[in-house]
């Protein structure tokens, strides 16, 4: 690891020899993949260096503990054990650093949310979950829209589509992949019975246009009169657009704009990032690179999470983690259980990869 950092620290100052150099800015191309490379660089070294630099002050420590002055002796002691702690912290911080990223972890992301068994209190879960997600995205800074949805009524969803735009989005949220369970009384129960309903949660990377090349002549896209609210617009002209990808047989409704130009791209977006999704998984089963994982798997068939109103709790079963004060959970405050989500992940790679 150590022969590792020392090439990432030289390469570094590579860098930034290079960004000091004026003739740079005369190729803004280079200039900026330079500057991104430097700036992605500047964690991993800076931490090496105070890893260094600790490692100099335990071993001064060390030689002062074999001091003949009892005193010196008592405090060299304690001052190592304070370095070796610290030491210790920077090699597990650097060791996550050096961790393979996924490319696409800063991009945003397309979420889709469907209601499984429980019928209208499925519905309704669904309308839950896309609303903590919608204010998980403003907590952070994100922007969220409704990219496509299915309304039953009361606030509840048959499905729905959510574009999730930020930094780091999809590093963030694609630990939601899978089936979410909710335990509570609906409000249309007389008798005070607890209901369990689920809903299906998907994450998909937001795809750019030279991720997925898709050719006119693979798409069947029909017109037709989108249905409920929306205005004498939406129900009278031919706003709701159906795109039809011929190869895989992938088909994408959107019906929520009003016009069918924004429909049409609303939908060139889920079916994007669906391609990729599929590009993806055929890739990593091709190269056996990956294997499936019970963190962050995403596996549809696993109940990744329970929110149970009764006892005021949530409970991800992938980790054993549970947070209670539920409410707060509902209003997008899921940092928690992501962050746990990601450091079980995180450790998880450190031991496949044997560091």
């Amino acid at each position: 690891m150590l022969t590792r950092l020392a090439a990432l620290e030289a390469r570094h100052e590579e860098l930034a020899r290079a960004l000091a150099d004026p003739a740079i800015f005369g190729d803004q191309g280079r200039y900026q993949q330079v500057a991104r490379e430097h700036a992605g660089l500047a964690q991993v070294v800076a931490a090496y260096q105070d890893y260094r630099r600790v490692t100099r002050e335990l071993e001064e420590a060390e030689a002062l503990s074999r001091e003949a002055d009892p005193e010196l002796r008592g405090l060299a002691a304690a001052e190592k054990a304070v370095l070796a702690g610290r030491q210790a912290g920077l090699a597990r911080s650097i060791e996550q650093m050096l961790l393979p990223k996924d490319p696409r972890d800063d991009r945003g992301v397309i979420m889709e949310i469907r209601a499984g068994a429980g019928g209208g209190e499925a519905a309704l879960f669904v309308g839950d979950l896309l609303r903590m997600y919608m204010r998980y995205a403003e907590r952070r800074g994100w922007r969220s829209e409704l990219l496509s949805g299915s309304p039953t009524g009361l606030g509840g969803f048959k499905e729905a589509a959510i574009g999730i735009q930020g930094r780091g989005a999809y590093s963030r949220l694609k630990y939601e992949s899978g089936v979410h369970r909710v335990q509570r009384v609906p409000a249309t129960e007389a008798s005070g019975r607890i209901h369990t309903s689920t809903a299906t949660v998907a994450v998909l990377p937001e795809a750019e246009e030279v991720d997925v090349v898709i050719r006119p002549d693979e798409l069947k896209i029909d017109t037709y009169r989108a249905g409920g609210a929306g205005g004498q617009n939406v129900n009278k002209v031919e706003t709701a657009v159906r795109i039809t990808h011929l190869p895989t047989g992938l088909v994408i409704a959107c019906q929520d704009e009003r016009s069918q130009h924004q429909n049409r791209e609303k939908a060139m977006r889920i079916m994007r990032a669906h391609l990729l999704a599929r590009a993806i998984e055929q890739q990593q089963a091709e190269v056996a690179q990956t294997r499936r994982r019970q963190i962050g798997g995403g596996e549809r068939s696993e109940k990744i999470r329970t929110y149970n109103f009764p006892q005021d709790r949530v409970t991800d079963h992938r980790i054993g983690k549970t947070v209670h004060d539920l409410a707060t959970v509902m209003d997008g405050d899921v940092d928690d259980l992501i962050e746990a989500l990601e450091a079980a992940s995180q450790a998880e790679s450190l031991t496949a990869t044997g560091s």
